[in-house]
């Protein structure tokens, strides 16, 4: 009775929590310390164990449609059964967890409806865009956009010169209210980037 109770306030409060998933400092540690799930500021759709579980590290303003799923491992093929309780301690038969590798997320990646990102992908680059219903098999570099079965590069999202400008200013560390001066400063650079706009941002910003 007591673990049926302790269940019901832990699904009670996480749904409170995720009310405020954007900026929530609460919620991002209840995820660090129960999942081994890192969430950065302003990221939302991945407050879910079940769909993305741990280890995962997610950069800043990352947005995941709420049918994105993580499969962090395969089942055993090579051993004498495929059943999980061969890698999950809760079935009783090997003494602890199988370990393995965080999957990291870079900041302002974009995931649509039914990716599946599958255990051969072990980084997904800052900037990167996934496309709806995309099997994600391999690791996706950063400014690229992927879609398919399996998941394939369709084009970059800025030219090289661009990428490294942007990459250059690491505007993801700004917070909201920076971003909203941005834009009502400089709503050319932020809406139609360019190389020559950014960097004159950059040298400002560092004066």
């Amino acid at each position: 009775m007591i673990g049926i109770l302790k269940s019901l306030f832990t699904t009670i409060r996480l749904y409170l929590l995720r009310r405020d998933q954007f900026q929530n400092v609460t919620l991002r540690r209840f995820f660090r310390e129960h999942y081994d799930i890192e969430i950065g500021l302003h990221s939302y759709g991945c407050f879910d164990r079940w769909r993305m579980p741990g280890p995962m590290r997610i950069g800043r303003y990352c947005s995941f449609a709420n049918t994105v799923r993580s499969a962090p491992m395969n089942h055993l093929t090579s051993a004498l059964t495929t059943y999980p309780a061969l890698y999950e301690k809760s079935f009783g038969v090997v003494e602890q967890d199988e370990i393995w590798a965080p999957l990291i997320i870079e900041d302002d990646v974009w995931v649509g409806h039914y990716v599946m990102i599958l255990p051969g992908c072990k980084k997904i680059g800052r900037g990167a865009v996934i496309g709806a219903g995309a099997i994600v098999t391999r690791d996706v570099a950063p400014y690229t956009i992927v879609a398919g079965n399996p998941a394939r590069k369709l084009r970059d999202r800025f030219p090289a010169d661009l990428a490294a400008a942007i990459e250059a200013s690491r505007w993801w560390e700004l917070d909201l209210p920076d971003l909203r001066r941005l834009v009502a400063a400089r709503r050319d650079l932020v809406f139609a980037p360019a190389v020559a706009s950014v960097e004159a941002w950059i040298r400002e910003a560092r004066q």
